[in-house]
């Protein structure tokens, strides 16, 4: 069970996207909550442009969310113009595997982008993709998600260690 992400940043918006370039991704899959929007569902601008600058460089965007709220998915994904997935079931690959196939991209081309360990990173992994983990843009969070924080945090902790030495 590989739960170590291959890049860490505090958000969406500071990943560089001469990043992605560098590592030949393709595709971005997104995660929804805690990622692109907080738990008000509030979208930053700055995401905003940071998906327009990375459709510039013709790498393709995807959502892939567990909720089962299609709406709030939809608006997310009406907003940014980029096709989504919503009860995406991760960790397990079948969400992954869709959107590989409808893109029919190769996984080592194909990064996931989330602010959890346990489903969009371990997810990832799995289906041998490009995880990058961010923080949660709010530290409130669903109650089936807030038990993992402490777990996640140290996971987070001792990548951030290894990568200062």
């Amino acid at each position: 069970m590989d739960i170590s992400p291959k890049a860490y940043f505090k958000k969406v918006e500071e990943i560089p996207i001469e990043y992605l370039v560098k590592n030949n991704i393709k595709v971005v899959i997104l995660d929804v909550d805690n990622t692109l929007i907080d738990y008000t569902q509030q979208l930053s601008p700055n995401i905003i442009k940071w998906v327009e600058n990375v459709k510039l460089q013709n790498i393709r965007l995807y959502i892939l969310s567990n909720t089962n709220k299609r709406r709030k998915v939809e608006k997310v994904a009406g907003i940014l113009d980029i096709p989504y997935r919503y009860f995406g079931m991760k960790p397990l690959k079948i969400g992954f595997e869709k959107i590989r196939k409808k893109l029919n991209i190769e996984p080592q081309n194909i990064a996931v982008v989330g602010d959890q360990v346990f489903t969009d990173i371990l997810g990832g992994n799995r289906c041998n993709m490009h995880t990058i983990l961010i923080e949660p843009i709010n530290e409130k969070d669903y109650w089936y998600t807030a038990w993992k924080r402490p777990i996640e945090n140290k996971i987070k902790q001792k990548m951030i260690d290894r990568e200062e030495r």
